[in-house]
């Protein structure tokens, strides 16, 4: 090793969308600080770069308002002077969708490199924890390297802050970890006294913590600050000083080079990266602000489950593929999970506009999915010479028996649906007779009013015999004098399918697996605590009472051959704010309101819980009751595989001692599943836009965050996290809104298996529970079901036939986590991820092509598939192009 040690500082802003402060406010200031800094980096040559944070959103907004500017910008990005990418916006990827996560890096990958380059540094300097498959994800995308802040331990870095980091498909990247952050430079001086005092003992630190390297990272920058000028003059300045360092103006792709130049670093870190020692995790941030957590899981959904694919059979139909539409959607989503934006630590004005964004995504994300099926139900209809059809399309690539929801009007009190020649079975969940109004109608005399007869709206579940693989079926409905099966109430207090019957005996809820005969007695209660935290993190109060819900009443039992509903209400005397909390004084009524539902086929129960919030300050979790005797680890989806993590954390009893920045408290994020496990057991709960977990041993439960609340962004000296708030010092911004003061609603499921953990099976559950089925009929008496159903519009495509089926796999390990078009319009993008312990192979059958190719996440080709058979690794993905040229 030299003496003289090399130190790239790299000179950068770290830009939050939005936080205690608007899009708005930031999107003012961000123009002005470009302009400046494209101004310094033209004229000034000795300012050899800059990077602007890795998202190309903020360059997308600068011309936005300076379109004048982007010959300027192009150059600089070009001449690596200005470095953008690889991210369209920083997204916290614990909190979004994988496939969302992939999207924004092909958003940000793809304009980085149409302007000249995309960094091709996996940057992430301050989300909240590493996702696992990032190694993955970042190679996919041309990335050599990975630089972070946030997850490890001070003990996997102490003497390496570079080191192979490994994904669960066994793909590595090499990184660094950001030990002091990305600001340690950010007021970069030649004065003596800084040298001193803050310089030198942080260089000291790295150098120590750099064995196998000269070569040292000094990030200098901030957030939303302005470039700095007179960094070359300091930077000579230093030098002169004889420190016992070099240091040069650099970049993030310069110094990774020149460190990993040499030998291989022997560090190596696998997995996901959450701990709380150095840098704040704010891991209970994911229950905060419940509103924009449910709305974007609702969205991400219906994007990627339902109108991505549906837009592939239109298009393979003859019809448009809406990419434009697409495009604005995504960049709603992708602005609303930026940091801080869907971690919910932010300000009420910047929570409202995330709100908005999203609910603009879910309208526009409707609108296409009723455009699309209205046009192909209108083809098949022509086709068919049949009016009176309702069309099921189906979105997963293989064969499935499914029920489906479906809304039918008719003319008639009752009716048939028939497939094929072949009747189809169906309960009856809700009927009502409407009224037809009038219509006016113009005659030679003047406007005429028309009564129009009553018709009937019908909501029933179908039992469809065979949804064919990425692909649509079609039914006629047909009136008839035969009675239908309807939902109607029982005076019983159990429900029950082929699999599960749930009990209501002693004001509890039992759940028997009727295959094994097994019971698990009271299934849920609630518990309700104080939240004496901030919207960054939960804190629990000192010398608060636990209070368990568990008063339940059965309100109604509901029963049809295909679907049962049990309704229950919990209720509890509860304190009505912190105030009262600590006041020990309980005067404020608090309902939940259970619906726990079982569908023919479904080898799990839903559950929804209706909560009409009133009070403050406060966290409700639900504790579900497990078969498994004091698990020792849960597993969580993330990506494309389980997360084995321990029920407790061993660094917990010591963490003040040991420096930790927060208490390491076993409380996780998941993505869709949580299980536990043990030899012939599994639990596991499908869950459906709650992102926060914690086990239970003693108790053998699965407690599942519903929503916190409290009021404030920024809080001193809380419990489990000490010192200063985090972000913004010396300010408490109110944030009435985060006491999630309104109605919510909480959706999941729960799964039994008869064996030891089976991942394909968790992930076949949990597939089968997000849903992936779409129906539509082609009707003419209500025409305000959807969104833009009362509006003419043009029928592009005459004639289709009555049922298709565009892609499927033969292997049932197997899952397809995208279908869409490729990113150039040529093709279509598929992808599919093997989330078991083993190699797989699966062939494909596809009428969308004759010629595939594997391709990166960047959907550059990789290699040709010549005998339609595909490798997929044990945890790993893979990416096919069909077709494209």
């Amino acid at each position: 090793m030299n003496k003289n040690k090399i130190v790239h500082v790299v000179a950068h802003s770290h830009w939050d969308h939005e936080w205690y402060f608007t899009i708005e406010d930031s999107n003012i200031l961000l123009v002005r600080n470009l302009d400046y800094l494209l101004d310094v980096l033209e004229t000034k040559e000795s300012f050899t770069s800059y990077s602007f944070d890795g998202q190309m959103s903020v360059i997308e907004r600068y011309l936005d308002i300076r379109p004048q500017n982007k010959a300027r910008v192009e150059k600089l990005i070009q001449d690596r002077k200005l470095f953008v990418g690889p991210w369209y916006t920083q997204t916290d990827s614990l909190l979004v969708k994988t496939e969302a996560v992939i999207r924004n890096l092909l958003y940000g990958y793809k304009m980085g490199e149409a302007f000249g380059h995309s960094m091709s540094i996996g940057y992430s300097p301050d989300i909240f924890g590493q996702h696992a498959y990032l190694p993955a994800i970042y190679k996919s995308f041309n990335m050599a390297h990975s630089i972070f802040q946030r997850g490890v331990y001070n003990d996997q870095v102490k003497t390496d802050l570079h080191f192979n980091w490994i994904s669960p498909d066994n793909e590595s990247i090499p990184t660094n970890n950001i030990f002091f952050g990305y600001g340690p430079g950010k007021f970069l001086s030649s004065e003596k006294s800084y040298v001193e005092t803050r310089l030198l003992p942080i260089l000291d630190k790295l150098a120590a913590m750099n064995t196998h390297t000269d070569v040292l990272l000094l990030p200098a920058g901030g957030d939303q600050v302005l470039v700095r000028k007179d960094f070359p003059e300091i930077i000579e300045e230093l030098n002169a000083m004889n420190l016992g360092y070099t240091f040069v103006l650099s970049d993030y792709e310069t110094f990774m080079n020149d460190a990993w130049a040499g030998d291989p670093f022997p560090n190596e870190i696998s997995g996901e990266l959450l701990a709380c020692q150095k840098s704040r995790i704010h891991n209970t941030c994911r229950s905060e602000r419940y509103d924009i957590k449910r709305l974007n899981y609702i969205v991400e959904n219906k994007i990627v489950n339902i109108l991505e694919p549906l837009a592939v059979i239109a298009r393979d139909a003859g019809l448009e593929y809406p990419q434009p539409w697409l495009d604005i959607i995504w960049k709603k989503l992708f602005d609303s999970h930026a940091h801080n934006g869907i971690g919910a630590s932010n300000s009420d004005d910047a929570n409202h506009d995330i709100v908005v964004r999203l609910t603009s995504a879910l309208r526009m994300t409707d609108d296409l999915i009723n455009l699309l099926k209205k046009q192909i139900a209108k083809a098949i209809s022509n086709d068919s010479e049949n009016e009176n059809i309702a069309v099921l399309f189906h979105t997963n690539p293989i064969v499935a028996q499914n029920v489906a929801k479906l809304v039918v009007f008719t003319a008639e009190k009752a009716f048939t649906l028939t497939a094929n020649g072949e009747e189809v079975a169906f309960s009856v969940v809700h009927q009502e007779e409407l009224d037809g109004g009038r219509k006016i109608i113009v005659t030679a005399n003047g406007e005429k009013e028309v009564a129009v007869p009553p018709y009937y709206r019908t909501e029933i579940f179908l039992k469809n015999k065979t949804a064919p693989a990425l692909g649509y079926t079609t039914m006629q409905i047909k009136p008839t004098d035969t009675a239908m099966n309807y939902l109607a109430t029982t005076p019983t207090s159990q429900i029950e399918n082929d699999t599960i019957r749930v009990q209501f005996e002693d004001g509890k809820i039992n759940l028997l697996n009727k295959k094994t005969q097994n019971c698990i007695k009271n299934l849920i209660q609630f518990e309700n605590v104080a939240d004496a935290g901030d919207s960054f993190d939960f804190s629990p109060l000192a010398d608060d009472d636990t209070i368990y819900i568990t008063s339940t009443e059965l309100q109604t039992v509901e029963t049809s051959d295909l679907y049962s509903k049990m309704t229950l209400k919990h209720s509890a005397t509860i304190p009505k704010d912190l105030d009262a909390r600590i006041a020990k004084n309980r005067t404020e009524s608090f309902e939940i309101l259970t619906e726990i539902e079982l569908i023919d086929g479904e080898e799990f129960a839903r559950i929804r819980h209706r909560i009409d919030n009133h009070v403050k300050d406060h966290r409700v979790r639900a504790l579900i009751k497990t078969n498994v005797e004091k698990p020792q680890f849960s597993y969580a989806d993330q990506g494309y595989s389980l997360m084995k993590r321990s029920v407790t954390n061993p660094y917990l009893n010591n963490w003040r001692e040991d420096g930790f920045v927060e208490a390491p408290v076993p409380i996780y994020p998941l993505e869709n599943i949580v299980a536990v496990s043990e030899a012939e057991k599994t639990f596991a709960l499908l869950v459906g836009g709650m992102k926060e977990y914690e086990i239970l041993p003693e108790s053998t439960e699965i407690a599942l965050t519903l929503f916190r609340s409290n009021g404030l962004l920024g809080k001193d000296d809380l419990m489990w996290r000490p010192g200063r708030a985090s972000g913004i010092n010396n300010k408490v911004v109110p944030t009435p809104d985060g006491q999630m003061l309104e109605e919510m609603i909480f959706e999941y499921a729960v799964y039994v298996q008869d064996e030891a953990l089976n991942a394909r099976d968790l992930f076949a559950q949990s597939n089968a529970f997000e849903g992936h089925i779409a129906t539509y009929q082609l009707q003419s008496l209500n025409t305000f079901e959807e969104r833009i159903e009362r509006f003419e519009i043009d029928y592009p495509v005459q004639q289709l036939p009555a049922h298709t089926s565009l892609f499927e796999i033969d292997n049932s390990n197997i899952f397809m986590s995208t279908c869409k078009q490729a990113w150039d319009g040529k093709g279509t993008v598929i992808r599919l991820f093997n989330p078991t312990d083993n190699d797989e192979k699966v062939r494909l059958t596809t009428s969308l092509s004759d010629s595939n190719w594997l391709v990166s996440l960047a959907e550059e080709k990789i290699a040709k598939i010549e005998d339609e058979s595909i490798h997929i690794p044990t945890k790993g993905f893979v990416t096919l192009l069909l077709g494209g040229k």
